[in-house]
């Protein structure tokens, strides 16, 4: 199986990048799944219901998101009709949306996962080793992606570290 990870499509120039380059990208390498983040790709903060249909019309499967993923207020009360968009899954437990997907891929189930760290990030987010062991003990899945938007690279490196052997990708 081969599964393209974007990372951050950022405003107009990252969704005109996409639209060109990925049909064509998906053609050459046969990629099976694309995951992406897209928490900017509203004029760099936000995702409006325009921009999630242009993206998910170029072939996204999985659009994973961030602390600016609610920047839009409309985003907010629609996150449920986009039904491939996840928002961090240690986020604010009241907000809409799911934080984890799982997907069925050519025969395998794939999961991908959304969080949010710590260190400098706005909001108070949930501990992200408790959320994902939640998610880890459901045993549902043959593939476990992580997109783990953090702002520094020890807290990146820790929960790799941390979670080596029990996920597939962070």
């Amino acid at each position: 199986m081969k599964i393209l990870a974007i990372g951050d499509i950022f405003g107009k120039t990252g969704r005109q990048v996409i639209k060109k380059h990925l049909p064509e990208l998906k053609e050459k390498y046969q990629i099976d799944l694309v995951v992406a983040n897209v928490e900017n790709a509203t004029h760099g903060k936000g995702i409006s219901k325009k921009h999630y249909e242009e993206l998910e019309n170029c072939g996204i499967n999985v659009m994973t998101s961030g602390n600016h993923i609610f920047h839009l207020e409309k985003t907010q009360k629609e996150i449920d009709k986009f039904s491939r968009l996840i928002r961090p899954l240690n986020s604010n437990p009241y907000h809409p949306g799911k934080g984890s997907i799982l997907t069925k891929v050519k025969g395998k189930k794939v999961r991908v996962t959304n969080l949010l760290g710590t260190t400098f990030m706005p909001g108070a987010p949930e501990n992200p080793y408790w959320a994902l062991e939640k998610i880890i003990n459901l045993q549902d899945c043959d593939i476990h992606l992580v997109d783990f938007h953090a702002e520094t690279t020890a807290e990146k490196i820790a929960l790799a570290l941390y979670f080596d052997g029990k996920i597939s990708v962070l």
